[in-house]
């Protein structure tokens, strides 16, 4: 009885969080100082995405490994510095795309260049915005953005460790985590179709293809002709450089197919295919497989909450507008 009463509080504490989050961000919030911020953004962002897709998964990846740890305030895209490791160096976020940082670098500058906006507008909006804007031009949705974000004080690699869903995760550990940050398993779900754009490293997923028990080296939740194709591209000594769409079939279209590969058994990750196979999923993952404006619904609602978690303000006072976005002022 102890132990529910615990989680009642804690699950309470975690609304109560994301409600009072919601509050302290606001649409049109630089109407006054940056009024024309959103196009400025985009019209950066446009540019970046034309001389590379990739532009599309690094932005949508550093926003979320932003948000997830310490909140949405550009802490991962600062640069370690004399004693300091910061967020970006540590082993999970190595991986981050380069241009995902210059996305919402070359976005700063394009804001900063018009003088009644210079330094004042946070990268930790400019990446929200970004996010909104790459998922538009890779074919999904637009919606409006929640403004208001401050940019962190402090961006350590240890404040990383434990604090990012891995590849191996089952439904229980993929919960238990987006729970933490007042997300929910459709949350949960309609972020991990962010894969959909995605691209991997054939290390994050051999085991599915080549060790994954004594008796069964391949995933018997994996589709064999795709294991089969994953074996081709990643060779067990491929080059730790060499990595692979996560979606076969549209990798370079922002669309649902994400959850028709997991009817198949092509979800990349262990932590995409349980989506599937876990009974408690599988009916979301079917109804978003045929119906793609409920998942563009719920994709608006995660991201808009995802958006939310941790947010720095001028009421919470714990943080300030970079001058430029990759070291503190």
């Amino acid at each position: 009885m102890g132990g529910s009463s615990a989680a009642c509080v804690i699950t309470l504490l975690v609304l109560l969080s994301g409600s009072v989050s919601a509050q302290l961000l606001q649409l049109n919030y630089y109407k006054n100082t940056c009024p024309d911020v959103e196009s400025i953004v985009r019209k950066a962002v446009t540019a970046k995405f034309q001389q590379t897709f990739v532009t599309v998964p690094a932005t949508i990846r550093l926003f979320f490994h932003d948000c997830f740890v310490k909140g949405c305030d550009a802490s991962v895209i600062v640069a370690s510095s004399g004693s300091n490791k910061a967020e970006k160096d540590h082993e999970d976020n190595l991986s981050l795309a380069g241009d995902g940082f210059d996305t919402v670098i070359k976005a700063k500058a394009a804001v900063d260049a018009v003088q009644r906006c210079k330094n004042k507008v946070s990268c930790a909006d400019i990446l929200a915005l970004a996010t909104r804007d790459v998922i538009n031009l890779a074919g999904g949705p637009s919606y409006p953005v929640e403004l208001g974000r401050l940019d962190g004080l402090s961006s350590t690699a240890a404040s990383v460790e434990g604090n990012l869903p891995k590849p191996t995760f089952n439904l229980n550990q993929l919960n238990s985590m987006f729970a933490s940050r007042g997300l929910s398993q459709a949350d949960m779900i309609a972020l991990s179709a962010c894969h959909t754009v995605g691209f991997s490293h054939c290390s994050k997923f051999a085991n599915r293809i080549y060790n994954f028990t004594r008796t069964s080296p391949i995933d018997p939740s994996l589709n064999r002709q795709y294991a089969t194709e994953l074996q081709g591209k990643c060779p067990r000594n491929v080059d730790p450089r060499i990595a692979i769409d996560m979606d076969p079939i549209t990798p370079r279209k922002f669309d649902n197919t994400y959850f028709k590969n997991l009817q198949q058994g092509k979800g990349l990750f262990t932590s995409d295919q349980v989506l599937f196979t876990d009974t408690r999923s599988k009916n979301t993952v079917d109804t978003w497989a045929s119906n793609p404006q409920a998942f563009n619904t719920a994709l608006i609602q995660a991201l808009t909450k995802l958006g939310r978690v941790g947010v720095k303000t001028l009421r919470t006072g714990n943080g300030n507008i970079r001058v430029d976005c990759g070291r503190f002022n």
